[in-house]
C-alpha cells in the first residue's frame, strides 16, 4: 500500500485493550479514565480478521500494544492466532513489563518474536513515583525472562522527563543487558507537539509507514490526528483503504486521542 505522499504502508500497531495496571504521570490521570465497555472492545477473532486483511494488502509488521496488552485475558491465544498468518515478518509487543516474567515463555512459544519494554528509570523510588506505585523490580525480572525466552532484540522505551539521570540509568542498564534504548520526548496531543524517537522511527513523518488499530476497532492513519475509520461499520478492507488515503503528510493538533487507548 502506498499513500498519497508516496510512503509505503507496511506496519500495523494493534491496541488490544485500553486498560493498564499502571497510572503513569504522562499517560493517565491519577483517578483513571472511563474505560471501554466490554462489547466495544474487538474480539480476538475480529483482530485476526483485520490483521489478515492488512497483511493481504501489504502489511508485514505487527505490534501489539495497549493500554497494557498483558492485562488482556487470553492474550497468548491472540499471539498464536496472529503467528499463524502468512506474511508477517515481525510480530512484536510493547509492554510495561510488570507481568512479563509470567508470560515471556508462553509468548515465545506462541510465536511472538520480540518485545519493547517501557522503562523510564531503573531507580525503584523514582519508578514508583512516575508510575504511581509500580514495582521496577517486576519489570527488570520481566526483561530477564524475555531474554531467556529469546524475545530479542529487546528495546527499552524511555520517556525523557525533567530528570536526565533517569535516562542515563536506563542507558547504563541497557548496555549491561544488551538491550537497545530509545529516548521518547514527551508529547502533547492538543498542541501537536512531538519529536522523532531517538533510536527509533516514531515521529519521523516523512518515513512513517504505520497505521493503528484501536481497541474499539478504529483504524487511525496517524497518532496525531482525529481521523479514524470503524472496521465494524466499514469492514476491514475499506477501513484500511480509507485510512491510507487519509494519512496526513505530518501529524498535528488533535483532541480525541488518548495514549492509554491507542498505544503510542
Amino acid at each position: 500500500m502506498t499513500d498519497r505522499f508516496g510512503r509505503t504502508i507496511s506496519y500495523l500497531r494493534i491496541s488490544v485493550t485500553d486498560r493498564c495496571n499502571l497510572r503513569c504521570l504522562y499517560c493517565m490521570p491519577e483517578d483513571g479514565v472511563v474505560m471501554l465497555a466490554h462489547d466495544d472492545v474487538l474480539r480476538f477473532e475480529e483482530i485476526a480478521e483485520v490483521t489478515r486483511c492488512a497483511v493481504g494488502m501489504g502489511v508485514t509488521k505487527i505490534r501489539l500494544t495497549g493500554g497494557e496488552p498483558l492485562v488482556r485475558r487470553g492474550v497468548v491465544t491472540l499471539v498464536e492466532m496472529l503467528a499463524e498468518i502468512d506474511g508477517i515478518t515481525d510480530l512484536a509487543m510493547t509492554t510495561n513489563g510488570i507481568l512479563l516474567a509470567r508470560f515471556a515463555e508462553d509468548l515465545a512459544r506462541a510465536g511472538l518474536h520480540r518485545v519493547n519494554v517501557s522503562l523510564d528509570t531503573t531507580d525503584p523510588a523514582r519508578y514508583a513515583e512516575l508510575t504511581r506505585g509500580g514495582d521496577v523490580g517486576a519489570v527488570l525480572a520481566g526483561i530477564d525472562a524475555a531474554r531467556r525466552a529469546g524475545l530479542t532484540p529487546i528495546k527499552l522505551n524511555c520517556v525523557v522527563g525533567p530528570c536526565n539521570g533517569d535516562m542515563e540509568r536506563v542507558r547504563a542498564y541497557g548496555r549491561e543487558k544488551g538491550c537497545q534504548v530509545r529516548a521518547i520526548r514527551l508529547m502533547d496531543f492538543e498542541t501537536g507537539r512531538f519529536s522523532v524517537v531517538e533510536g527509533g522511527t516514531g515521529g519521523d513523518c516523512p518515513r512513517c509507514n504505520r497505521l493503528r488499530l484501536s481497541a474499539d476497532g478504529r483504524i487511525r492513519p496517524c497518532l496525531f490526528s482525529d481521523i479514524a475509520f470503524d472496521v465494524r461499520a466499514l469492514g476491514p478492507a475499506e477501513a484500511i483503504r480509507r485510512a491510507v488515503d487519509a494519512k496526513p503528510e505530518a501529524g498535528g493538533p488533535c483532541s480525541h486521542n488518548w495514549m492509554h487507548g491507542i498505544g503510542g
